[in-house]
């Protein structure tokens, strides 16, 4: 994000002609508030629905009657500097009260979740992430920054970049895995679809880092749950990805809920304004999360309102969202000198240089006949063929049994499941816009692949089995597609699990198919890694489906029949057993390794490693990876290896370089992601494929955050996954 000269000037300009109460307004993010004939507050309706008091079809009944106040006279006063909503129309008259009505005309920024797409959903961005492509990255988000801004939203909470490294959170559905590496190669795509296109206002948004910072590192991987780490493995581990992205040219930044060492990343002045705006230089603003400044009460860290409101703009946080203590408090604490107005004109400069960035003030409305393409036609072909290149790149086959898979469309299938039917399902969590209209089920993609299929719905996440159609499922088929996993509602915020299993009476229900003798092809949807250590036992074979966006069902059926041959990749390692959490493949050397040893750092009840490593990913052909060559040069190490395709198909298989700094004045991890290439082969092919390893990214931040490079060993590894690599050593001298 960088402004010209002209800009700035006209931002110095504005800054100069505001009261205080119109900086305060230009802090304060809005959404709009539910009203109506409640007998209880609108949050507590929210609270009934979620433990059970009040069902989902009697809240939609009372939400069915209710209006929403848009604070049209606080924006007529300068009180709102920006707005949560999707409606281009209403977006349009609220940004008109803003222009035309307020006193100096300064238009709102408007803000949405659009993680992994608007209308035009494609896959989770843990499922994104498995396709290593950041070409693809990049395309979906430059997609979901046209749709935006045609819908009037001109600042996208997004991309979500937390490393996570423990699948019992929810929110590992959101983000790119567990690796720093893949993690930042992951944001920098991202910043540059959302905001790179500035060669017209339709074709950019300021794209919002979520959640700064070690959101994913919550304790027990329960939701806003306390965290607690080192300074190096927080820049390690959980701040290269934001850096990636900072770097990129990321507009803004917003404060996860959590604390860190014991601070709320809200009123955190390290992470805030040490580290993001000073040393990392993020050029636009920090929102907090939705009611994160009134949080910090809660927290214990600040024993009023008040006084988190003042903690939280000292630390950096420049805008709220949601609580309105900045705007019933700020004035106060400048006047009572707890807050400078050094400190406020910081924050709305910052704010400020964002729209003026956007072109808000020369482009402040939705076009008419943009709005009418929208309302009046479905989905452009090439966004669609985008979500569906998306979905089919980002399937893992993990299991293929005596080669199952690929299907013939001579096979007579029986679908079994519920979830297989379900077009409300595929779109994953938070996705916000979406219509069923556009979403294809596997049920729906099968069928138009041209399949010879029944359909037995026989269970699913929730209720019983029925027994009658499971039998028939196993009597009248060849082979047996079985689609299990998770309903949305399962991952995403608030949805952290104990148990990752197949929830339900689902594994009953692939014992009873299993039972048949049949052939049972068993595809996943589900937001997060499963625990599937009995699974992988008994199953033939398990394809990874995850939630794919509006695509998911024709892209399945592509993969299940050949059409598409597999290439996607693990973002995250799946364990054998819910205890093994958290599991990651990058894990520091430990004194005593894991293994069947009795006294190594193991279960007694569980196996040590991971049952799917990060980077795992059949396809239905077979790589051979030979004569692994490292050579050092000036800056960097030449790496290059012989991939053979020593199968039947074409196929594309992601080559990916680790390393592991051996002796260290700190205990490094056992191997670390540095750089991967995609490679297509026919069957037979043989190619050479080469890699760098920049010296600069060998070093590592030690205890006092400094980024330090040290001579000596090196083990390098290329393979097809973190587990199953070659090795070479080398000597390196920085």
């Amino acid at each position: 994000m960088k402004l010209s000269a002209e800009q700035k000037e006209r931002v110095e300009e504005l800054l100069a002609q505001m009261t205080l109460e119109e900086k305060i307004g230009q802090m304060n993010l809005e959404s709009p508030s539910i009203v109506g004939g409640f007998d209880v507050p609108f949050e507590e309706l929210i609270e009934m629905m979620t433990d059970g008091r009040l069902s989902k079809e009697e809240f939609q009944k009372i939400m069915s009657t209710a209006q929403r106040d848009y604070h049209e006279d606080d924006i007529r006063a300068g009180m709102v500097g920006a707005m949560m909503a999707d409606d281009p129309r209403k977006n349009n008259e609220l940004q008109k009260i803003a222009v035309e009505e307020s006193r100096l005309g300064i238009p709102m920024l408007t803000g949405f979740d659009v993680i992994h797409g608007l209308r035009t959903v494609y896959p989770i961005a843990i499922a994104e992430a498995g396709t290593f492509d950041p070409e693809l990255f990049e395309r979906t988000a430059h997609l979901a920054a046209r749709e935006s801004r045609a819908h009037g939203i001109n600042w996208n909470f997004a991309p979500m970049i937390d490393v996570a490294r423990d699948s019992r959170w929810g929110r590992v559905s959101e983000g790119p895995g567990e690796d720093p590496y893949l993690g930042s190669t992951f944001a920098r795509a991202k910043i540059r679809g959302l905001q790179s296109d500035t060669s017209d206002t339709a074709d950019y948004v300021a794209a919002c880092l979520k959640h700064y910072v070690a959101y994913g590192a919550c304790e027990s991987g329960r939701d806003y749950n306390t965290t607690s780490m080192s300074v190096s493995q927080l820049h390690n581990v959980y701040l290269p990805t934001f850096k990636a992205a900072v770097e990129e040219g990321a507009a803004t930044a917003m404060a996860a809920f959590n604390d860190l060492n014991g601070v709320p990343c809200t009123v955190n002045p390290y992470t805030l304004r040490t580290i993001l705006k000073d040393l990392y230089g993020l050029p636009g603003f920090v929102v907090s999360d939705a009611n994160g400044i009134k949080e910090c009460v809660a927290h214990g860290i600040a024993e009023d309102e008040k006084d988190a409101g003042c903690q939280a703009v000292n630390a950096g946080l420049d805008m709220d969202m949601g609580t309105h203590i900045y705007k019933d408090h700020l004035k106060q604490a400048v006047e009572d000198g707890r807050v400078s107005m050094d400190v406020l004109d910081d924050a709305v400069r910052r704010i400020l240089s964002v729209k003026m960035w956007l072109g808000l003030f020369e482009n402040p409305y939705v076009p008419e006949d943009v709005i009418r393409l929208y309302e009046q036609s479905g989905l452009p072909e090439a966004d669609v063929q985008t979500a569906r290149e998306a979905a089919e790149k980002s399937i893992v086959l993990l299991k293929n049994e005596n080669g199952i898979l690929p299907l013939s469309r001579g096979q007579k299938i029986s679908l079994v499941g519920t979830l297989a039917a379900d077009a409300k399902e595929v779109c994953g969590a938070w996705a916000m816009s979406w219509k069923e209209e556009d979403c294809v089920s596997i049920l729906d993609g099968l069928k138009k692949s041209g399949a010879d299929l029944a359909y037995y719905p026989c269970g699913g996440p929730e209720g019983e089995l029925n027994e009658e159609e499971i039998r028939r499922a196993c009597a009248d088929s060849d082979v047996i597609v079985a689609v299990v996993g998770e309903l949305c509602s399962m991952s995403g915020e608030a949805s952290s699990k104990a148990d990752i299993t197949l929830p339900g009476k689902q594994r009953e229900l692939l014992e009873k198919l299993l039972a048949s003798g049949k052939p049972v092809v068993t595809v996943l949807m589900n937001g997060r890694p499963l625990a599937l250590g009995w699974e992988a036992e008994h199953l033939p074979v398990i394809v990874e489906a995850w939630h794919l966006g509006i695509e998911m069902g024709n892209a399945v059926a592509n993969v299940l029949f050949g059409d598409v041959n597999p290439s996607g990749k693990l973002a995250s390692s799946f364990p054998s057993v819910s205890g093994q959490c958290p599991m990651y493949y990058n894990h520091p050397s430990t004194g005593r390794p894991g293994s069947n040893s009795k006294f190594t750092s193991r279960y007694l009840d569980a196996p040590h490693e991971a049952l799917y490593p990060f980077g795992h990913g059949l396809s239905y052909t077979t790589f051979a990876y030979e004569e692994l060559h490292v050579e050092e040069q000036s800056d960097c190490l030449h790496v290059n290896v012989s991939v053979k395709n020593t199968g039947d198909h074409t196929g594309t298989e992601t080559v990916q370089l680790y390393m592991q700094d051996v002796t260290a004045s700190l205990v490094r991890p056992v191997k670390e992601l540095r750089g991967f290439a995609k490679v297509e082969l026919q069957p037979g092919e043989e190619k050479r494929v080469e890699l760098t390893l920049k010296k600069a990214e060998m070093g590592f931040y030690d205890n006092q955050g400094q980024y330090v490079k040290e001579d000596g060993l090196f083990r390098i590894y290329v393979g097809g996954n973190s587990r199953d690599c070659l090795c070479e050593e080398i000597r390196v001298k920085f």
